[in-house]
């Protein structure tokens, strides 16, 4: 499968992030993963990605001092999953301009995954549909299909079986990344559900959702994950506190950490929480927005073509 195309020809996409509302684990599989029921929202805190074609191969460039550009990225991966199963024998080079940041608990890997596959899926010209992709992305990783999908969504499985629920109503999102580097393995490896004190009400957070009711979503943030990473990292338990104390609705580990995020009614809360936040803290302060939407709308986005 040959095509051509333009060599100054490009494609540019944006990635957005994600945070865990809710995030409980009920049980090890037999397959070595853990089965998971999480509420995930889509945030517009986003990697951009540019595509333009070169005679054969893969390549990648980053923003991003050390962060590997090869196999070891799931970027790259992804674009090897392209090329083989569909056997392209054109080459792509990929730039990938990173404002997720690394091992953040955000999905910025899987995100940019997305983002690959839905580039690559318009830029061949292969008429994949959402779920098509969604089969594709969980080969690459259990967060590659919500990354893909958007918005507000229900996971279960290992996390790539997807329900959409009700769009969480607009607020904005304070993130607070400690230097503290948190590895999901281990952190699921080390998860023991004797630890937990409060596991999510999945069924409550959804009605809540249902209700548009905001304040009702901030009680029911929940994540078990917590048990595992603040034991090992006080400093996330002490910027949850902080968090809260500095005016956000209420606050919470994102995945396996080691971020933090508040939720905020409108955005002159939410930078003043973060002003107050940078004079306690060493952590890396973000101000993002929820982003909403039908299926695939929000998720891995095309801006030019």
């Amino acid at each position: 499968m040959l095509f051509n195309k333009p060599m100054d020809k490009t494609l540019t996409l944006t990635a957005n992030a994600k945070i865990n509302l809710t995030l409980d684990v009920l049980a090890k599989r037999t397959d070595g993963y853990h089965e998971v029921a999480m509420i995930m929202q889509s945030i517009d805190l986003a990697d951009r990605l540019t595509f333009r074609e070169q005679p054969s191969g893969i390549a990648m460039q980053t923003n991003v001092a050390g962060l590997p550009v090869d196999r070891r990225n799931l970027a790259y991966q992804a674009a090897e999953l392209v090329k083989s199963t569909f056997q392209i024998k054109t080459g792509i080079h990929i730039e990938l301009n990173k404002e997720i940041p690394l091992s953040a608990g955000l999905a910025g890997g899987s995100a940019d995954a997305a983002g690959v596959l839905t580039g690559l899926n318009s830029w061949w010209k292969l008429g994949l549909t959402l779920d098509e992709l969604c089969d594709l992305g969980a080969v690459l990783g259990s967060d590659v299909p919500f990354c893909l999908h958007g918005g507000t969504m229900l996971a279960t499985g290992r996390g790539e079986l997807l329900t959409p629920v009700a769009a969480m109503p607009p607020c904005y999102i304070v993130l607070a990344k400690p230097a503290a580097s948190v590895s999901t393995a281990w952190v699921y490896r080390n998860y023991r559900p004797g630890a937990v004190e409060v596991h999510p009400d999945t069924a409550a957070m959804l009605a809540f959702l249902r209700q548009a009711d905001l304040a009702g979503v901030a009680g029911k943030l929940a994540n078990v994950l917590e048990s595992v990473t603040i034991a090992r990292h006080p400093e996330i338990g002490q910027l949850k506190a902080w968090m809260v104390q500095c005016g956000a609705m209420a606050s919470l580990m994102s995945g396996s950490g080691p971020t933090v995020f508040g939720l905020a009614a409108d955005r002159e809360e939410a930078e003043s929480i973060a002003a107050k936040l940078r004079n306690l803290s060493n952590a890396q302060i973000i101000v993002a927005k929820t982003v909403g939407g039908m299926r695939g709308e929000n998720a891995a986005k095309i801006i030019t073509n």
